[in-house]
């Protein structure tokens, strides 16, 4: 009906036009009030992309980081237990996690900056041929501060060692994860993970009852950081369009 009736639509533009021009007349006191009125923030500017600051540097760090992690799986002998298949899926599944508590224990911080990501035409131009490349998720200030978030709880708990290391465990063998063959067996070590992380917490931390809870709140935390996230902010600058899993596999099956 609103495209029927212009005659209608020409006196609404008029009368909030008129609203609009009628601001010219509004005392100079109220002006000022106006003026200072507090912007809002955009919420569209945690949406921007980001890339590392110092990639180089940091990027060497994060690899570093990431080798010890699946060495770190490797060199437990019930996961050499595990048939091969449950080996990978389990590294599939918690190699994000594991890495952001490797970041956490070796204290790596890092500063981000704003890039341009290539427009529709650009990439039409430029004949973008890597399609699964164009969907994944580029890294945007909001995931980076999420992340920066996660790290801070873990350096608030300032867990020794062997606690990121009982934690790890109760990560790695994870039932849960679909497609596991020796699943009753990886539900046993992660019980036995979790013990031997709540005994330690109470003989490190004997005063302090509620210290348990808040390793598995921040543990809770992990979850909400994505692998695309983790692959391209830290790993795409040098992988190029390598697929990280892939590396990640021949890590955990070489013999080095």
């Amino acid at each position: 009906m609103a495209f029927i009736n212009s005659s209608n639509n020409n006196g609404c533009s008029s009368a909030i036009l008129f609203n609009i021009l009628s601001q010219a007349d509004i005392d100079e006191p109220a002006k000022s009030k106006l003026n200072y009125l507090p912007p809002k923030r955009c919420h569209c500017e945690m949406h921007r992309i980001v890339r590392l600051k110092t990639p180089t540097d940091t990027c060497w760090v994060a690899s570093s980081v990431l080798v010890k992690t699946v060495y770190f799986m490797k060199s437990l002998p019930a996961f050499q237990q595990l048939p091969p298949k449950d080996q990978l899926v389990l590294l599939q599944s918690c190699w994000v996690p594991l890495f952001i508590l490797g970041l956490a224990q070796e204290h790596v911080c890092f500063e981000v900056e704003d890039t341009t990501a290539p427009s529709m035409l650009q990439r039409i131009l430029l004949n973008h041929q890597d399609s699964k490349g164009s969907d994944r998720e580029q890294p945007t200030m909001a995931g980076v501060q999420k992340l920066k978030t996660c790290l801070k709880k873990f350096w608030n708990l300032d867990l020794s060692p062997k606690e990121y290391a009982y934690l790890k465990g109760t990560m790695i063998f994870n039932p849960d994860v679909p497609g596991l063959q020796a699943a009753p067996f990886i539900n046993s070590l992660q019980q036995e993970a979790q013990n031997a992380l709540g005994e330690v917490l109470l003989l490190l931390h004997p005063e302090d009852q509620r210290c348990f809870p808040h390793v598995l709140l921040a543990s809770s935390s992990l979850k909400s950081i994505t692998s695309d996230l983790i692959t391209e902010l830290f790993f795409r600058p040098i992988i190029g369009k390598a697929h990280l899993l892939d590396l990640l596999a021949d890590m955990l099956f070489s013999r080095c």
